[in-house]
């Protein structure tokens, strides 16, 4: 990754934090929770450009500029919002999932051989 590259990354960064102190003060709380939830389950696209945490911003200030409670929103169950956001998304525990079948079956093979 290039000075650019992480350069630009921070800016996003700032700007998109920028964004969330903007929102009322329970929108914030609420994306905080989300973002903590969504830190933990580990989406692979979570990044602040273009990603899924921008989204959930455009989602909020859309709700706050039409008046709307911060969980009219997401609902009351704000972890079954996530779920749903990220259903379709590879994770972090995915990737590990797969890594550790294929290592089971490289396992597998290597007692086959051995045993012939």
């Amino acid at each position: 990754m290039s000075i650019q590259a992480i350069i630009q990354g921070k800016k996003e960064w700032r700007a998109h934090v920028a964004r969330v102190k903007a929102l009322p003060k329970d929108y914030q709380i609420v994306y905080r929770e989300l973002q903590k939830y969504l830190f933990k389950v580990g989406p692979v696209e979570l990044t602040a450009g273009t990603g899924l945490l921008s989204g959930i911003v455009d989602l909020f200030e859309e709700g706050a500029a039409s008046g709307k409670g911060v969980l009219e929103v997401t609902g009351r169950d704000v972890a079954a919002f996530c779920d749903e956001l990220i259903k379709d998304s590879k994770t972090y525990a995915d990737l590990y999932q797969a890594s550790i079948v294929q290592e089971g079956h490289k396992a597998m093979n290597k007692n086959t051989d051995q045993t012939k």
